[in-house]
């Protein structure tokens, strides 16, 4: 088997159970009261459908993006359990071929595989999904991770610092940023004490 990204997702979502657990991402679940019938979100490297099948159960349109055949299977599983409609997509979001401002609101938890000469690009294609006065949600973590070893790529220059989201979002309003140090107990996948960074930028009108 080639050693491609792709290869490698598939292999860990392939493995028993849900890798990064069944419930949705605390940063989500926390904004719950954002998410409603009537709106469209956009759920980013959605992998086994956590955030996306817990936004379609506040009653908001939904689709779900990830590249992994298998992460898309376990997530189609789970929305069957809530029974809840969701788009899924088997997508690159690098080579991203949606309608540009179809998304009241882009989720992007834990997007960390980008490389920084990456970033730029992965960061422009969510922000070209969002209306105007639509939300971009970030989760993801500081280098001080590296440490905690909890979850998360292994490559330091992957991880956000407010610094790097409020140039990546200066064309935005940054509504909430937030660095803090939390337990994160979501599968096996991320587990134990770790170094977060929150945001909730919002395109100009």
């Amino acid at each position: 088997m080639n050693d491609t990204p792709q290869n490698f997702w598939d292999q860990r979502y392939q493995a028993e159970g849900y890798l990064f657990g069944r419930e949705p991402n605390a940063f989500v679940k926390s904004q719950a009261h954002l998410f409603g019938p009537g709106q469209d979100v956009l759920s980013v490297a959605d992998g086994e459908g956590r955030n996306g099948v817990f936004v379609a159960r506040q009653g908001a349109r939904v689709t779900s993006v990830d590249f992994s055949a298998a992460a898309l299977e376990k997530a189609r599983s789970l929305a069957g359990e809530f029974n809840v409609d969701v788009n899924f997509k088997q997508q690159d979001i690098f080579d991203w071929d949606g309608a540009a401002g179809a998304y009241d609101i882009v989720l992007a938890i834990f997007i960390q595989f980008a490389p920084p000469e990456k970033r730029t690009v992965l960061f422009n294609n969510i922000k070209r999904q969002v209306k105007p006065g639509g939300l971009v949600l970030i989760q993801g973590y500081r280098p001080e991770q590296i440490s905690y070893k909890t979850g998360g790529p292994p490559q330091v220059e992957n991880m956000y610092t407010s610094d790097l989201l409020r140039s990546a979002f200066s064309d935005f309003e940054i509504q909430h940023l937030e660095e803090h140090d939390s337990i994160v107990e979501e599968g096996s996948g991320h587990s134990g004490m770790s170094a977060l960074i929150d945001m909730i930028a919002q395109r100009p009108q």
